[in-house]
Protein backbone atom coordinates (compact mmCIF):
# COMPACT_ATOMS: atom_id res chain seq x y z
CA UNK A 1 0.00 0.00 0.00
CA UNK A 2 1.32 3.21 -0.78
CA UNK A 3 1.24 6.49 1.05
CA UNK A 4 -1.79 7.74 -0.49
CA UNK A 5 -3.59 4.46 -0.40
CA UNK A 6 -3.57 4.79 3.20
CA UNK A 7 -4.07 8.18 4.12
CA UNK A 8 -7.46 7.66 2.11
CA UNK A 9 -8.18 4.97 3.95
CA UNK A 10 -7.37 7.00 7.55
CA UNK A 11 -10.01 9.69 5.65
CA UNK A 12 -12.59 7.04 4.91
CA UNK A 13 -11.70 6.01 8.61
CA UNK A 14 -12.32 9.38 9.51
CA UNK A 15 -15.69 9.94 7.50
CA UNK A 16 -17.00 6.72 9.12
CA UNK A 17 -17.14 7.72 12.35
CA UNK A 18 -17.73 11.18 11.92
CA UNK A 19 -21.25 10.04 9.68
CA UNK A 20 -22.14 7.86 12.12
CA UNK A 21 -22.14 10.19 15.12
CA UNK A 22 -24.01 12.83 12.86
CA UNK A 23 -26.84 9.82 11.99
CA UNK A 24 -27.01 10.00 15.90
CA UNK A 25 -28.33 13.52 15.76
CA UNK A 26 -32.24 13.69 16.06
CA UNK A 27 -33.52 16.71 13.60
CA UNK A 28 -34.80 18.63 16.56
CA UNK A 29 -31.49 19.33 17.08
CA UNK A 30 -29.61 20.77 14.44
CA UNK A 31 -29.65 23.80 15.08
CA UNK A 32 -29.01 23.03 19.26
CA UNK A 33 -25.19 24.65 20.00
CA UNK A 34 -23.81 25.28 23.14
CA UNK A 35 -23.42 29.04 23.03
CA UNK A 36 -24.15 32.17 20.60
CA UNK A 37 -20.73 32.38 19.00
CA UNK A 38 -20.50 28.80 18.51
CA UNK A 39 -21.53 26.30 15.51
CA UNK A 40 -25.09 24.65 15.46
CA UNK A 41 -25.02 20.89 14.97
CA UNK A 42 -25.55 21.40 11.37
CA UNK A 43 -23.34 24.27 10.98
CA UNK A 44 -20.50 21.36 11.99
CA UNK A 45 -21.53 18.69 9.74
CA UNK A 46 -21.74 21.23 6.99
CA UNK A 47 -18.77 22.75 7.43
CA UNK A 48 -16.41 19.39 7.69
CA UNK A 49 -18.52 17.96 4.51
CA UNK A 50 -17.75 21.13 2.64
CA UNK A 51 -14.36 21.42 3.30
CA UNK A 52 -13.70 18.72 1.17
CA UNK A 53 -14.73 20.96 -1.75
CA UNK A 54 -11.59 23.91 -0.60
CA UNK A 55 -8.87 21.22 0.57
CA UNK A 56 -9.22 19.89 -3.00
CA UNK A 57 -8.42 23.21 -4.87
CA UNK A 58 -5.81 23.18 -2.18
CA UNK A 59 -4.27 20.25 -2.76
CA UNK A 60 -4.07 20.89 -6.27
CA UNK A 61 -2.68 24.21 -6.15
CA UNK A 62 -5.40 25.79 -7.37
CA UNK A 63 -6.49 29.87 -6.68
CA UNK A 64 -8.95 29.99 -3.53
CA UNK A 65 -9.05 34.16 -4.38
CA UNK A 66 -12.60 33.97 -6.04
CA UNK A 67 -13.70 30.81 -3.64
CA UNK A 68 -17.23 30.06 -3.89
CA UNK A 69 -18.87 26.96 -2.54
CA UNK A 70 -21.57 24.93 -3.71
CA UNK A 71 -23.09 24.83 -0.69
CA UNK A 72 -23.71 28.61 -0.79
CA UNK A 73 -27.73 29.66 -0.07
CA UNK A 74 -28.15 25.81 0.16
CA UNK A 75 -30.42 24.86 2.65
CA UNK A 76 -29.95 22.10 5.32
CA UNK A 77 -32.57 20.00 4.75
CA UNK A 78 -31.48 16.64 6.61
CA UNK A 79 -28.00 14.91 7.44
CA UNK A 80 -28.78 12.38 4.04
CA UNK A 81 -29.00 15.23 2.34
CA UNK A 82 -26.02 16.90 3.05
CA UNK A 83 -23.51 13.69 3.16
CA UNK A 84 -25.38 13.02 -0.72
CA UNK A 85 -24.93 16.55 -1.88
CA UNK A 86 -21.14 16.45 -0.59
CA UNK A 87 -20.52 12.91 -2.20
CA UNK A 88 -19.11 13.76 -5.63
CA UNK A 89 -16.77 16.65 -4.26
CA UNK A 90 -15.38 13.87 -1.55
CA UNK A 91 -14.79 11.69 -4.64
CA UNK A 92 -12.51 13.95 -6.41
CA UNK A 93 -10.81 15.25 -3.33
CA UNK A 94 -10.41 11.42 -3.09
CA UNK A 95 -8.88 10.79 -6.71
CA UNK A 96 -6.99 14.03 -6.41
CA UNK A 97 -5.12 12.57 -3.49
CA UNK A 98 -4.64 9.08 -5.37
CA UNK A 99 -3.24 10.81 -8.24
CA UNK A 100 0.07 11.91 -5.72
CA UNK A 101 3.26 9.91 -5.88
CA UNK A 102 5.32 9.11 -2.86
CA UNK A 103 7.66 11.50 -4.07
CA UNK A 104 5.15 14.25 -4.77
CA UNK A 105 3.24 13.56 -1.19
CA UNK A 106 6.88 14.23 0.08
CA UNK A 107 8.39 17.04 -1.96
CA UNK A 108 5.27 18.99 -3.11
CA UNK A 109 4.82 22.50 -0.88
CA UNK A 110 1.61 23.66 0.05
CA UNK A 111 0.47 27.05 1.30
CA UNK A 112 -2.68 27.60 3.03
CA UNK A 113 -4.26 30.69 2.15
CA UNK A 114 -5.96 31.08 5.18
CA UNK A 115 -3.10 31.54 6.97
CA UNK A 116 0.14 31.17 4.66
CA UNK A 117 1.71 28.19 6.53
CA UNK A 118 4.03 26.46 4.04
CA UNK A 119 3.66 22.46 4.86
CA UNK A 120 4.63 19.62 2.83
CA UNK A 121 1.61 17.76 0.76
CA UNK A 122 2.03 14.88 3.08
CA UNK A 123 1.78 16.66 6.55
CA UNK A 124 -1.03 18.89 4.94
CA UNK A 125 -3.23 16.18 4.07
CA UNK A 126 -2.95 14.56 7.71
CA UNK A 127 -3.58 17.89 9.11
CA UNK A 128 -7.21 17.69 7.07
CA UNK A 129 -7.42 14.11 8.63
CA UNK A 130 -7.07 16.03 11.95
CA UNK A 131 -9.50 18.80 11.49
CA UNK A 132 -12.37 16.19 11.03
CA UNK A 133 -11.00 14.41 14.05
CA UNK A 134 -11.75 17.82 16.31
CA UNK A 135 -15.00 18.43 15.09
CA UNK A 136 -15.82 14.67 15.74
CA UNK A 137 -14.99 15.31 19.49
CA UNK A 138 -16.72 18.47 18.98
CA UNK A 139 -19.91 16.72 17.94
CA UNK A 140 -19.33 14.11 20.59
CA UNK A 141 -19.78 16.88 23.41
CA UNK A 142 -22.57 18.14 21.95
CA UNK A 143 -24.68 15.15 22.08
CA UNK A 144 -23.65 14.79 25.50
CA UNK A 145 -24.50 18.40 26.36
CA UNK A 146 -27.61 17.45 24.97
CA UNK A 147 -27.91 14.31 26.74
CA UNK A 148 -28.09 12.32 23.68
CA UNK A 149 -26.91 8.96 23.84
CA UNK A 150 -23.78 8.57 21.13
CA UNK A 151 -22.80 6.06 18.95
CA UNK A 152 -20.20 3.86 19.38
CA UNK A 153 -17.17 5.16 17.17
CA UNK A 154 -14.48 3.41 19.48
CA UNK A 155 -14.98 -0.53 17.77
Amino acid sequence: MNQSELIILNFSEIRRRSIKLWNGLPEKFYNWKPDKKAMSSSEIIRHVLEADYGWNIIINQGDMSNYKTPWKNRPFISVADEIKFAEPYRNTFLESIKQFSDTELQQTTIVHPGNGNKKVLVNYLLRIGYHESVHAGQFLSYLRAMKIERPNIWE
